[in-house]
C-alpha cells in the first residue's frame, strides 16, 4: 500500500496547484485600454524556415493591422529556406527580408530572432511565428499594454486552429492547458513560461541581459530562457496580457510524430532552468503522471491497481475540469471539452514520453537532428 500512499500525496499536492492555477487566471483581469497607445515604434521579428505556405498569411494579417503603418516594421529572418519562403516575402514591399548567414549551430532560432533585432530600429520588439495569424487590433493591444503597465517583458495569449481531427483536438486541448498555466503563472510571478508565437519586449532590455548570451547553444528556450533572463533584471515589469484583440491562432502538428518532436524540444530546455520554482512544478506533474503508469503495470500482479487508476484518471478530470474549461471560455473553445475525459490517457502517455526524450533523447525539426 506504500505504492497508494504515494500516488494518493502526489494527487494532493497536483490538486493544490491546479486550483491554484485556476483561482490565479480568473484574477487576471481582461486587459482593455483607457487611452490609444500612438507613440511606441514596433519592430514584429519573424524567424521563418520552409514556411512558404503560411508566411504569407501572416504578412496579409499584418498588413491589415490598425496600428499606425509608420511606427512599425516587419522583418522576416529567412533561416536557411529551400521552399520558396523568401520569393514569397519579397513579394510584400513592406516586409524587410533578411537572410540567415550563419550555419552549424545549435539553435537556429534563435540566431534568427537576434539577426532580427539586429537589423531592428523600433523600441519594442514583437516575435511571434510564420504559421500565426494575430487578428487586426494585435499590435494596438500590445502598444496599449506596454504604455499603460510600463512592461519590460509581456508574454501574451496563443490558440491553436483545430479540425474536427483528434490529433487536432488533443492538441488544442493541452495547448489550452499550458496557456492557463502561463497566464496564472505570470500574473502571479510565480515562475517565468510564455510563448514565442507571442511575445513582446524592449530592444533596450534585451540588449541589457546580454540578449541570448549563455543560452545560445540551448536548441529550444528563445522564449522561456529569455523570459527568465530579463525578470531576473527588472523584477515586478513582466506581465500577462489577457485581452481576446491579443489572441494569436497559430498551427497545430500535422502529424503525430510531428507533435511529439515538438513536446520533446519543449521539454528539451527543462533542465537548463535557473528558476527551480517552475522545476519543481514539472518534477510534480511528470511524477504524478508518471504514476498512472505505475498503477497500471502493477495491476498485471493485483487487478485493484487498476481500479485506482480508474479512479484516478476520474479524479484528475474533475480537478482539471474548471480551470481548463475557464480557459476554454475565453478562447471560445468550450465546445471541446466534451472531449477532455477521453483525452486524459492519451496526455498521460505522451508527458511521460516527451519528459523523458527531452532530457535524454534527440528529435527532428524543421528537417533537422537537434540534441
Amino acid at each position: 500500500m506504500a505504492i497508494l500512499s504515494f500516488v494518493i500525496l502526489l494527487f494532493v499536492c497536483y490538486s493544490i496547484l491546479i486550483i491554484y492555477y485556476w483561482q490565479s487566471w480568473k484574477a487576471i483581469p481582461e486587459f482593455k485600454a483607457s487611452v490609444p497607445a500612438t507613440d511606441i515604434t514596433i519592430s514584429v521579428i519573424i524567424p521563418a524556415r520552409n514556411e512558404k505556405e503560411n508566411i504569407g498569411l501572416l504578412l496579409n494579417a499584418l498588413q491589415k493591422q490598425n496600428y499606425p503603418e509608420y511606427l512599425t516594421e516587419i522583418i522576416v529572418v529567412d533561416d536557411h529556406s529551400i521552399d520558396g519562403t523568401a520569393s514569397v516575402v519579397e513579394q510584400f514591399s513592406f516586409a524587410k527580408l533578411v537572410q540567415l548567414k550563419e550555419d552549424s549551430i545549435n539553435s537556429y532560432k534563435k540566431k534568427a530572432i537576434e539577426t532580427g533585432i539586429a537589423a531592428a530600429t523600433n523600441e519594442l520588439i514583437v516575435t511571434t511565428d510564420a504559421d500565426c495569424i494575430p487578428g487586426a487590433g494585435w499590435l494596438s493591444v500590445l502598444a496599449a499594454f506596454k504604455k499603460e503597465k510600463n512592461s519590460v517583458f509581456i508574454a501574451a495569449p496563443v490558440v491553436l486552429a483545430n479540425n474536427n481531427s483528434i490529433l487536432q483536438i488533443f492538441q488544442t486541448l493541452d495547448f489550452l492547458v499550458l496557456q492557463g498555466i502561463t497566464a496564472a503563472s505570470v500574473h502571479k510571478n510565480i515562475h517565468s513560461m510564455c510563448n514565442g508565437a507571442n511575445l513582446a519586449y524592449e530592444r533596450n532590455s534585451f540588449y541589457r541581459v546580454n540578449g541570448f548570451s549563455g543560452i545560445d547553444t540551448i536548441a529550444s528556450g528563445d522564449d522561456m530562457l529569455l523570459m527568465h533572463k530579463i525578470a531576473n533584471q527588472y523584477p515586478g515589469q513582466i506581465h500577462y496580457l489577457k485581452a481576446e484583440d491579443a489572441i494569436v491562432t497559430t498551427s497545430p502538428m500535422k502529424t503525430w510524430r510531428e507533435f511529439l518532436n515538438q513536446r520533446i524540444r519543449w521539454a528539451s530546455k527543462a533542465k537548463y532552468y535557473d528558476d527551480k520554482r517552475i522545476t519543481a512544478v514539472l518534477i510534480l506533474v511528470y511524477l504524478f503522471n508518471l504514476s498512472f503508469l505505475v498503477l497500471w503495470v502493477a495491476g498485471f500482479w493485483c487487478y485493484h491497481y487498476w481500479l485506482y487508476f480508474t479512479g484516478l484518471w476520474i479524479a484528475k478530470t474533475i480537478i482539471e475540469w474548471p480551470f481548463v474549461s475557464s480557459v476554454a471560455a475565453f478562447y471560445n473553445k468550450k465546445s471541446l471539452m466534451k472531449y477532455f475525459f477521453f483525452f486524459q490517457p492519451l496526455h498521460i502517455f505522451y508527458t511521460i514520453f516527451s519528459g523523458l526524450l527531452g532530457q535524454f533523447g534527440r528529435y527532428e525539426w524543421k528537417g533537422r537532428k537537434v540534441k
